[in-house]
């Protein structure tokens, strides 16, 4: 379940209280379990997926592609597979860990793993959102975030998106100020 980790190192866990203080920056996050049936879990176990078992994997899933195309427009999804042993792992995850926007809505449902979104208040502060299996969360468009992993090493997400265009990242050229040690508290 997600938890929101102040860069004092306080944390906040309960979820109505997640989802109000993200709401504030137009952010929406949902819990929605990750599916449990036993070849969705062979999947989601697995490190890597081929093209056509990430296909099997969405299919599990399809009921909140047809909702989130009713509710938000969504025209495709896709899914992304993080591990250890990706050629190339580092610089790809660097294009993400550095403060930036979107001309689109960022959109993930994580149904297994974790990772990390930070976050740029109107006053400047800065948070860290962790996500895990069963998260969904809408960044809206020109939200100032990055995304990191913190020693995580495994992610399967499913990605929405209206255009895959509005995902190039735009740099804002502002530091991060959360401290390691506040996400690891």
């Amino acid at each position: 379940m997600a938890r929101i980790i102040f860069s004092d190192g306080k944390e906040l866990q309960d979820l109505p209280a997640v989802q109000g203080r993200l709401a504030r920056l137009g952010i929406t996050l949902r819990h929605w379990p990750a599916p449990t049936e036993r070849r969705a879990q062979e999947l989601l176990d697995k490190k890597s997926l081929s093209d056509t078992e990430k296909e099997e994997l969405l299919g599990f899933v399809q009921n909140r592609f047809e909702e989130l195309k009713r509710e938000k427009g969504y025209q495709t999804r896709d899914m992304v597979v993080i591990h250890e042993d990706i050629p190339g792992l580092a610089d790809m995850l660097g294009k993400f860990d550095k403060i930036h926007t979107h001309s689109d809505d960022e959109v993930r449902y994580i149904l297994a793993g974790s990772g990390y979104f930070g976050f740029v208040e109107p006053d400047g502060g800065q948070f860290l959102l962790e996500v895990n299996g069963g998260d969904y969360i809408n960044v809206p468009a020109n939200a100032e975030h990055w995304f990191e992993m913190r020693g995580c090493t495994r992610c399967k997400a499913v990605r929405y998106f209206i255009d895959t265009s509005g995902w190039t990242p735009h740099y804002t050229g502002r530091n991060r100020e959360i401290a390691e040690a506040a996400a690891t508290a």
